[in-house]
């Protein structure tokens, strides 16, 4: 009855411990932008009011307000650093999924 006990509750802590783990894994919305287009993840276009973008984004200060995938960006210094690198366009034709299966990179 102990080593049940016991083997329970390992499970249990290897359960927690893994959930732990996939939270700790997440990390902010850190982005880069480079310097061309061809190093870049995602090309992106500001646009001058919010119901033509696909993508609302908030630039925030510090990278521990970037919490997830929620619309809020820390750039980075370095490239290295970055979650997702970003190029931006000068016209809103060159925006858009050139390449889908990118796609699912900002989600």
């Amino acid at each position: 009855m102990v080593f049940l006990n016991n083997q329970n509750n390992m499970k249990k802590a290897f359960a927690i411990l893994s959930i732990l783990f996939i939270i700790g894994s997440f990390k902010a919305q850190e982005v880069y932008a480079v310097d061309s287009d061809y190093k870049a993840d995602v090309k992106v276009f500001v646009v001058d009011s919010d119901y033509k973008a696909d993508l609302l984004v908030y630039k925030v200060d510090s990278d521990y307000k970037a919490d997830g995938n929620d619309g809020k960006w820390y750039f980075t210094d370095s490239d290295y650093k970055a979650d997702k690198k970003i190029y931006f366009v000068d016209s809103d034709y060159k925006a858009g999924w050139k390449d889908k299966s990118k796609q699912h990179l900002m989600y």
